[in-house]
């Protein structure tokens, strides 16, 4: 209800095609490690087509949309700088051969990212799918989270349970990235 106000970070890890997954999968998890470092708890979902989104809610009080962009890239540098035959942060599909694109992007004001349960127009209905992070394997198969799939699925799943109690300032873990 006050889009003015930052209150999740979104990471989406776009692979080059030819990536296997079990890379995105390690990605995501360090992502999360990462952020776990800094304070923050984050989750984590398909994107209903062959990447992940790792979402960190936050308390966005006293943090501009500016702000929290700069944080996210600056997790994404840190990520691509040590190791640069895996990640980059530029999004040219040409450079991202064997690579996956560590997109900040979607941490602007007016950026979008694809909504947790939201269908694709894709082939097979694919679904973003929140998941827990035990599923987040490199066997994880994100083509069988679809429309026809995804009802009875959520019935049984307790993937992003407690959301709303995870958010917490995100100052302290902006001071700690700074003094890195």
């Amino acid at each position: 209800g006050r889009p003015d106000v930052p209150g999740r970070l979104v990471f989406d890890l776009d692979p080059d095609e030819a990536l296997p997954f079990d890379r995105v999968a390690a990605a995501a998890q360090e992502v999360r490690d990462r952020l776990t470092r800094l304070g923050l708890t984050s989750v984590v979902k398909t994107t209903g087509g062959k990447g992940l989104h790792v979402v960190t809610p936050f308390n966005g009080k006293g943090v501009s949309w500016k702000e929290a962009k700069a944080f996210a890239r600056a997790i994404c540098e840190a990520m691509a700088e040590d190791s640069p035959d895996k990640y980059l942060i530029n999004m040219s599909k040409a450079k991202r051969m064997g690579k996956i694109f560590l997109d900040y992007l979607r941490n602007d004001r007016l950026s979008t990212a694809v909504a947790v349960l939201s269908p694709r127009a894709r082939a097979g209905a694919t679904v973003s799918m929140p998941l827990t992070w035990a599923q987040v394997r490199g066997d994880l198969d994100p083509k069988k989270y679809t429309v026809r799939s995804v009802p009875a699925l959520l019935a049984k799943t307790k993937a992003w349970d407690g959301y709303e109690d995870a958010a917490s300032s995100i100052k302290a873990a902006m001071k700690k990235l700074a003094t890195r």
